[in-house]
């Protein structure tokens, strides 16, 4: 810096009692200690104002490089505490991108596991399902057999049960309905049966309800559906049983085999 070499010269020359102009040496004044005036210094000499001029210098170059040293190690100082804000600050940033993308993998893991176990509880409900369905077809083709017993193999003992379960139906269906008066629907194949067993359950119910027996009227113009069988595979069908109903039709309770049957699954079906 200009004006701190400038400020050590006049200091350096202030430390001098005479100072050179040209080639000329100029005399100066200074206090004698103990005495009042001054006293008067001889000229110098060309040695001696080389003296002092390299004294000067030596004194002007140390103080420059006690300077420089200063300014060397302030330089260095801030250097390095900008130098390890740099690296705090990108520090920082690296650990807050690992975070990120540590939480992105984690993300993606509980996505993932998330997506295997629904797929495996997918899987689970799939075979549950499967499973049910086919318990069912198979307690189906055995309730088929429970009611063709009467008229295929014209059995008197399997009549007889089956006249039996009709007649606990009507009962049964009685007691829901309540009501004075009611309509009767079965198979075409299953009405002569019903015919037989309708005054044993109009007394049934009327035992268990308290109340007089009820009229039943047995629909001879609509019957329910037949049999499954192979010529009528896709169409409807009825494995047995009965329907009954209010003379309005307002309430219906459906009790025949196949409904009992669905009532009876739909409580073991998965739930989802």
């Amino acid at each position: 810096d200009l004006s701190d070499i400038a400020a050590l010269s006049r200091r350096a020359w202030s430390l001098f009692p005479s100072r050179v102009v040209g080639d000329r040496s100029i005399d100066l004044e200074l206090p004698i200690p103990g005495r009042s005036g001054s006293r008067r210094i001889g000229k110098m000499n060309d040695a001696d104002v080389s003296k002092q001029i390299q004294q000067m210098v030596r004194f002007i170059r140390q103080e420059a490089e006690e300077k420089a040293n200063e300014i060397s190690i302030s330089a260095e100082e801030e250097f390095n505490i900008e130098k390890l804000q740099l690296v705090e600050a990108e520090m920082k940033k690296i650990r807050q991108e690992y975070e990120r993308k540590e939480k992105q993998v984690e993300i993606r893991k509980k996505i993932e596991y998330s997506m295997q176990l629904n797929a495996s509880r997918i899987k689970v409900l799939q075979a549950q399902d499967d499973l049910v369905n086919s318990m069912k077809e198979d307690a189906a083709k055995e309730l088929l057999n429970v009611s063709h017993h009467h008229h295929i193999l014209n059995v008197t003992h399997h009549d007889h049960e089956y006249k039996h379960l009709l007649k606990e139906l009507i009962v049964q269906s009685l007691l829901r309905l309540k009501e004075p008066a009611v309509l009767l629907r079965c198979r075409k194949d299953d009405a002569h049966l019903v015919e037989s067993a309708l005054e044993s359950a109009k007394e049934d119910y009327a035992a268990k309800a308290n109340v007089h027996p009820p009229d039943i009227i047995i629909d001879h113009k609509v019957y329910l559906p037949p049999a499954p069988s192979h010529h009528h595979a896709h169409g409807p069908s009825c494995s047995g049983g009965v329907v009954l109903a209010s003379i309005d039709g307002k309430i219906v309770c459906e009790n025949t085999l196949d409904a009992r049957l669905d009532v009876a699954f739909r409580k073991k079906l998965p739930e989802v």
